[in-house]
């Protein structure tokens, strides 16, 4: 018999195995050809109508399939309703805060946020979490993370740590190498054999699909000493170019308060701008991010969305506060909700020069002297590198001998090279040359071989003799004065075995203590910014066993979480308080369960004793009034690192001004914090923290809903799913097998060698976003479970309510430029389950009820209803669907109404303000051009919004069955 087809019917292909739902047919010199939609595979294909069947014979339900059903639309659900997956997935257990952050991040379909917690919160944690939910989303497949060189190391080790996952470090020196590896012969030299065909490049970065750079190798150059145009277009095309070019799903820059730049011309700034562009999904890390100055901030939160910021006016708190999430630490508390931190203890220890000390003392004054008198001469003469060269040589004497002497003979020796070998002072821009610690600026000024001051190489001569001299005496004061402080650190902490970590800013020194501390019998290791990822794991692994000190630069400190060690010592202070601030911040952090004690050496009677002296009283008050992280905006920048230089000079110059000078800058800092403070408020306060969340997240069972859905589908569609050690062998229909598989990240945990399969896995998300549907014509069986009550008789079914409307992709401009091009269809959906009882009555109760039983007990079927009963049973439920699911349907149309507004809103305020800034423009013709073409581009916005007004409800069943009882006869 000829099967009658008929358009957005459904039937039974047996040739694919499923229900498919005809789109088209046409009839043709006698043949009948359909376009049909197969659900299961999401794809529409071409039959003859003589290939399809009835709805019927697609087979009667089975236990497996309805088990299949039940768990897949339990996952389809949790994903509408903003289930958190990645905290039920991976290995880390959020706080309170963390938790806050992805929930936010999350509820939005535009993931581009400012993280703004303050200093030790774990942004890097809260940003991995969001990569891991968009991943299992299936959002985010390419992620691209920026951040300061010092941090690189510590993105590719904390991301695989907590999340398992990899990241690709690209270094400097690695780009010119991938260029190479992307080169490949044409197709076209490889047929012919000819070996002079010019090579085809791949854009080396999509190489990997998970990349971490630093920030500085990468930003665009305008142009470099001694460079053609054409040398610095390469360098910008093969870094920059490509970079953002290479198809990234997500960005993510960590302290990104560097992008803000002084001014919209400055290299970091624009790119910014390229990594804006460059994905729809952007995160931006700062503990800093306004720092009180409201332009450079603009600059920064505009990469967010150009759109909602199109001018300095509109960074208001009200714009401001949807895009930015934001903890502060006196607010984060623990899973338990206790506080977070522990307060800490800080004290100034002053080093004394003994008697035979003497000549470190003299060595100290004569450096100063020639500090003092180098100094004047490089301002008098405008030679600001020589300036530079001699703030260092003060910060080295302060140091160690080993420290001061080295880098007199590398100053000699640049000296007594011929002159044409000397060099200027190279092209570093203020924001890099602030970035560098103590150590690579001394390198940066060295190499580049400074021309000399008056009298200098004979000055460096006698300076040198006698810090060779004092080396030759014996250890210096202040080595002396560690081994004493580490001996009475160990006695009041009531442990032998004490960690301590620390700090200097030079090599040299760093060098001198490992040999000082290692001939008394003390375990040491030394970190420095010259060290790779793996020499800097190394180090870490052997501080966390079993050696006890350990010795870092700035540079070698930055990324390091040392929760398991809680003393630091200062060996020398770095003159921006901030920069102490973060070295303590290595140990101070979350998982920290000691009072942290931080140890400040400073040589007693010396110009730094006394500017520290003042300057620890007034920063007191300025703490106390503002608080140290909030400080932390205005000490946290390149302007402030200058103030403090220059008040260190000016006590050097002038010792006797020491008072004044130190009061000048408290003062300007104190004006700044006030400032900072009313324009940081843009920025939003704290809302009060849940200590449950993480907890609830915990147990949730998502993971044995995926592992049922998954097996069931399996055992239901002919594949297999097998139970072995713990863990499931699974051969897919299709004959692809995955052994040794898990479900739960514990399991994961306990079976390293095991294979965690999640919502990541594109054909387990498919087994829930492809849902199929149930059709009428197929039986419905008749079930009974175990866990039911007797009395419960009725139907039990499953609906998907969704709205689908057409939209658009706003195209992300930093100009502001408001375009929306036409997006694909997008469906926002709801799956409710409904129970229709034998007297007509409805019960929402019992409808969740057995859909929860229906996830851990397989029903048993009793027999199938014959097809007209099957029908009717349809038609009725259909009835009550329509009527249940209106409150779902309205939700859904409200919500898809809201974010129509909040872009309306957006694209009017950004029109308004390019209207404002086109008004200016004097010339009647160009501004009367520039106006039409507003109003043109305004015309399509607002065509382009109604036209995504207009939805489409949409009710589709995927289950029905009819439900007697937990107890049949």
């Amino acid at each position: 018999m000829t099967l009658s087809v008929e358009n957005n019917n459904w039937y039974y292909s047996p040739e694919h195995g499923e229900l498919c739902r005809v789109i088209e047919t046409q009839t043709l010199w006698g043949e009948t050809v359909c376009r049909v939609w197969l659900p299961g595979k999401d794809a529409v294909v071409q039959l003859p109508a003589t290939r399809l069947r009835p709805p019927h014979e697609a087979g009667v339900a089975t236990v497996d399939g309805i088990a299949y059903l039940a768990a897949a639309a339990r996952v389809a659900d949790a994903l509408t309703q903003d289930v958190l997956l990645a905290p039920i997935e991976s290995s880390v257990i959020p706080l309170p805060h963390q938790i806050r952050a992805l929930s936010r991040a999350i509820s939005n379909d535009r993931v581009r946020y400012l993280l703004a917690d303050e200093v030790g919160l774990g942004k890097t944690i809260e940003a991995g979490l969001i990569m891991r939910e968009l991943k299992l989303r299936g959002l985010v497949r390419r992620t691209l993370v920026i951040a300061p060189k010092g941090l690189v190391t510590q993105w590719v080790a904390e991301m695989r740590a907590h999340f398992n996952e990899h990241f690709q470090l690209v270094l400097p020196d690695d780009i010119k190498t991938l260029s190479r590896i992307s080169a490949v012969a044409s197709p076209e030299s490889r047929v012919s054999g000819q070996e002079d065909s010019q090579p085809v490049t791949r854009n080396s970065w999509t190489l990997f699909p998970q990349v971490v750079v630093p920030m500085d190798s990468v930003k665009p150059l305008d142009k470099r000493r001694g460079w053609s145009r054409e040398q610095v277009a390469e360098y910008n095309r093969e870094r920059f170019e490509d970079l953002i070019s290479a198809g990234w799903d997500l960005v993510i820059v960590d302290e990104a308060h560097r992008l803000g730049g002084s001014t919209d011309q400055v290299a970091r700034y624009k790119l910014g701008q390229g990594l804006a562009e460059a994905a729809p999904y952007l995160l931006l890390l700062s503990a800093t991010p306004h720092q009180g100055k409201t332009d450079a901030f603009h600059r920064l939160i505009s990469l967010v969305d150009a759109k909602a910021f199109p001018d300095v006016s509109s960074v208001t708190k009200e714009r401001v506060q949807p895009y930015v999430i934001r903890t502060e630490k006196r607010r984060a508390i623990d899973a338990e909700g206790k506080p977070l931190f522990n307060p800490r203890r800080t004290e100034l220890a002053p080093v004394s020069w003994k008697e035979r000390h003497w000549d470190q003392r003299l060595l100290y004054e004569a450096v100063t002297e020639y500090v003092r008198e180098g100094y004047n001469q490089a301002i008098a003469e405008k030679r600001s590198y020589i300036g530079f060269l001699m703030i260092l040589m003060q910060r080295l004497v302060v140091s160690s001998t080993r420290a001061i002497r080295t880098t007199l003979e590398r100053r000699l020796e640049a000296l007594e090279a011929p002159q044409e070998q000397l060099t200027l002072f190279p092209m570093v821009s203020e924001e890099d040359w602030a970035d560098l610690d103590g150590q690579e600026q001394m390198d940066t000024l060295l190499k580049t071989r400074l021309k000399a001051l008056k009298n200098e190489r004979a000055e460096v001569k006698l300076l040198l003799e006698a810090a060779k001299r004092c080396e030759s005496q014996g250890p210096d004061a202040k080595a002396e004065a560690l081994l004493d402080w580490i001996y009475r650190l160990q006695a009041e902490e009531g442990d032998p075995d004490l960690k301590v970590l620390v700090f200097t800013e030079f090599v040299p020194t760093q060098e001198m203590l490992m040999r000082f501390l290692t001939e008394r019998g003390i375990t040491v290791v030394c970190l420095n910014g010259s060290m790779d990822l793996e020499e800097r794991k190394r180090v870490q692994d052997a501080f966390a066993k079993d050696v006890r000190i350990l010795i870092s630069t700035d540079a070698g400190g930055e990324g390091l979480n040392l929760q398991f060690c809680h003393v630091v010592i200062n060996y020398d202070i770095p003159w921006n308080p901030m920069r102490l601030e973060q070295r303590i911040g290595r140990v101070d952090r979350i998982g920290q369960t000691h009072t942290v004690r931080a140890i400040n050496f400073v040589f007693e009677d010396s110009v730094e004793h006394r500017v520290r002296e003042v300057l620890e009283e007034k920063l007191a008050v300025i703490f106390e009034e503002f608080g140290i992280d909030k400080t932390g905006d205005v000490l946290d920048s390149a302007q402030a690192g200058r103030m403090f230089d220059e008040m260190y000079v000016e006590a050097i110059l002038n010792p006797e001004k020491v008072e004044e000078s130190v009061e000048s800058v408290v003062a300007r800092l104190q004006e700044q914090a006030r400032e900072a403070r009313t324009t940081a408020s843009v920025l939003g306060a704290t809302e009060d923290l849940e200590p449950g969340e993480a907890q609830r997240l915990l147990a949730h069972p998502l993971p044995h809903w995926v592992e049922r859905m998954t097996v069931s589908y399996l055992q239901a569609h002919g594949g297999k799913a097998e139970r072995k050690n713990g863990a499931w062998d699974l051969t897919w229909p299709n004959g692809e097998r995955l052994t040794n598989v898990v479900f739960t990240s514990k399991e994961a945990e306990e079976k390293p060698l095991s294979r965690h399969l999640t919502l990541e896995d594109p054909k387990v998300r498919g087994l829930a976003m492809r849902l199929p549907p149930f059709t009428p014509g197929q039986p419905v069986p008749v079930i009974t479970l175990p866990g039911l009550a007797p009395e419960i008789m009725g139907f039990w079914s499953l609906w998907q309510i969704s709205v689908t409307s057409h939209e658009s992709r706003v195209a992300s401009r930093p100009d502001g430029l408001v375009t929306l091009d036409p997006g694909p269809e997008t469906r926002r959906r709801r799956i409710m389950p409904l129970f229709l009882a034998d007297d007509g009555r409805v019960f929402a109760p019992t409808a969740r009820h057995i859909w929860d039983q229906l996830l851990t007990t397989p029903p048993t079927i009793l027999w199938h209803l014959d097809i007209e009963t099957s029908h009717q049973a349809f038609d009725q439920l259909r009835g009550a669907a329509e009527r249940q699911g209106k409150t779902i349907y309205d939700e859904l149309v409200q919500a898809h109404r809201e974010r129509l507004a909040r872009e309306r809103e957006k694209g009017e305020y950004a029109f308004a303000a390019r209207r404002r800034a086109i008004e200016r423009i004097g010339l009647p013709q160009v501004r009367n051009h520039r106006l039409s073409l507003l109003e043109q581009e305004e015309e399509r916005f607002r065509e382009q919004l109604e036209r995504r007004a207009q939805i489409l409800p949409e009710m589709a069943p995927l289950a029905l069955v009819r439900v007697e009882g937990g107890v049949h006869g």
